[in-house]
């Protein structure tokens, strides 16, 4: 007996263990060290002085910068609301000039000072630094989308133990509607954190209520299907999927041009960067990119929806008796309990993590 409780205590503790793992090498693969790796800048100027200028700066970066020049400081503006660049260089004898979007990113927008500071310099002059896209006063340094990102993925995958565990007696399809309401209560918490209680959605709340659903809809339902599965760890991949590489990817800190290319690669196509640069579009650069951001979050709930009905598929193929008759066997009766106590165990171990 002993001996069987301590495999119980030893299997469970291989979750956080390994979580433990993962979270260290994601948080602070991504975290610790930012660095510009093919930031996009400009230059503005259509003369040889501009090109020249472009071509010394890229010389002198490497790979950590992609160096263009425009025409038109009203070109790098529109390149920068669209978010192709992440500052551009004005060149002037008496008032040089960097151009940002902070909304965009805080952080690129900080970099991008840097780069050219030392341009202004060397011509012992002050460096003059416009932001044309500035976060609401609420949210100072636009991370406030980044820690609503995480209070709906909590409130999702936390909840799919509740859904896929505890709820594993129930068909399927009273399962998924289940998520359906999860899902719309989730989002919903998410759009009064964003709205009346913080203030970070100053207007457009109910098309940031309708990105956080596709969002929290999407993790829940994949939760949900991957339940029948993989059983308890679920949890772990929930973990890995939409905490370790999710939020590591979502550019709500940095944007992926101060990561490294693997994270980069992840914001592509990752719904955690759907949402929080759907968000962004969405309040601070006039639904501009916006589109890209409800595509990710789509394709993200298409796939949870796929594995739901897979999962569906696969318990009418098992078809377990999970109700008990009155006569039942005790071996039945505590087979039962057990899997109830397993469920519990699980619930709790996603809360607590």
């Amino acid at each position: 007996m002993r001996s069987y409780a301590l495999r119980h205590v030893l299997t469970h503790l291989i979750t956080p263990l390994l979580m433990c793992i993962g979270m260290g090498l994601a948080y602070m693969g991504a975290f610790v060290t930012p660095e510009p790796n093919h930031l996009p800048v400009a230059v503005v100027g259509s003369g040889p002085e501009a090109k020249v200028l472009a071509q010394s700066v890229k010389d002198k970066a490497g790979d950590a910068l992609d160096v263009r020049t425009v025409a038109t400081r009203a070109e790098a503006v529109g390149l920068l609301k669209s978010r192709d660049i992440t500052g551009a260089y004005v060149p002037g004898t008496h008032a040089p000039e960097v151009v940002v979007a902070t909304a965009a990113s805080d952080m690129g927008a900080m970099a991008a000072e840097k780069v050219f500071s030392p341009l202004a310099e060397r011509q012992g002059v002050p460096l003059k630094v416009t932001d044309v896209a500035t976060p609401v006063d609420d949210d100072p340094t636009g991370q406030g989308l980044f820690f609503l990102l995480i209070a709906v993925s909590i409130g999702s995958y936390a909840s799919v133990a509740a859904l896929g565990a505890a709820g594993s007696a129930l068909p399927m399809r009273i399962r998924a509607l289940l998520t359906l309401g999860v899902s719309v209560v989730v989002s919903g918490i998410g759009a009064l954190l964003a709205g009346p209680v913080f203030h970070l959605a100053h207007h457009d709340l109910a098309g940031l209520w309708g990105l956080a659903w596709l969002y929290a809809a999407g993790i829940l339902f994949i939760g949900v299907g991957l339940h029948t599965f993989l059983g308890r760890w679920t949890t772990l991949a929930m973990m890995v999927l939409f905490v370790m590489l999710n939020f590591t990817s979502s550019g709500g800190l940095f944007r992926p041009e101060l990561q490294n290319g693997f994270f980069g690669t992840l914001h592509a196509f990752w719904n955690g960067a759907g949402f929080v640069e759907g968000a962004r579009s969405l309040l601070y650069f006039d639904g501009d990119g916006l589109g890209r951001g409800v595509r990710t979050l789509v394709t993200w709930l298409l796939l949870g929806l796929a594995v739901v009905a897979a999962a569906a598929v696969r318990e009418r193929a098992a078809a377990p008796a999970t109700a008990l008759p009155k006569h039942a066997k005790p071996d039945e009766r505590k087979a039962v309990e057990a899997a109830e106590k397993e469920a519990d165990e699980e619930a709790e171990e996603t809360v607590g993590v």
